[in-house]
C-alpha cells in the first residue's frame, strides 16, 4: 500500500494530517491558553524559580 492510496481525502481536498481543524471556537482557544500562560507563571513565582 503506497502513501496516497493510505490516505483519504476530505471534502476540501486535502488529506488530514492529525492537526487542529481549522473551524474550531478560536476564543476559548485563546483564553485557555492565556490561562494556562498565567498559571504557570503563577507556579513558578510560588516555587521561587524566578
Amino acid at each position: 500500500m503506497t502513501a496516497s492510496s493510505a490516505t483519504v481525502p476530505t471534502p476540501a481536498g486535502r488529506a488530514r494530517t492529525g492537526g487542529p481543524r481549522e473551524d474550531g471556537p478560536k476564543f476559548l482557544e485563546h483564553v485557555l491558553g492565556w490561562t494556562l500562560v498565567v498559571v504557570v507563571a503563577m507556579l513558578v513565582t510560588q516555587l521561587g524559580l524566578m
